[in-house]
């Protein structure tokens, strides 16, 4: 497996206007894409910083990825996101290493891009997502 780059940092938050807004404010900036991934019950917006990316992703459901994570911790920074060269090769080499996956197999993520994510007791506490474009 090749990391090519942190693709970006997620950060959840419970109202995706109030974080435009902010981002705006404080930095002048516009998202670059809006985006509702419904698999992750979730609505997104991506804004391009340098080589790499802030995700803001407000629930779309309580019970969803961000939803269940807002309640348990609140707002802040959810996942870091590393692009590889070849999600199916990564995958299939972190699961022979024995190391544990929320997805076992790539699905479909936002942008396009194909997801997996390593399950945080393998990372000292971070989510980390593999992306591929």
């Amino acid at each position: 497996m090749k990391l090519l780059r942190i693709n970006h940092l997620g950060i959840a938050t419970s109202g995706l206007p109030e974080a435009m807004a902010r981002m705006e404010k404080l930095f002048g900036l516009e998202a670059d894409h809006l985006e509702e991934v419904a698999d992750q019950n979730v609505k997104t917006a991506l804004y391009h910083v340098g080589e790499s990316s802030l995700e803001f992703l407000e629930s779309t459901e309580a019970e969803g990825p961000i939803g269940k994570f807002i309640a348990k911790r609140g707002p802040g920074i959810h996942h870091v996101c590393f692009e590889v060269d070849d999600i199916e090769g990564a995958v299939k080499m972190l699961v022979a290493k024995g190391v544990r996956m929320i997805d076992a197999a790539p699905k479909l993520g936002a942008h396009g891009c194909r997801v997996a994510f390593i399950h945080p007791s393998e990372t000292g506490g971070v989510l980390m997502e593999l992306s591929q474009s």
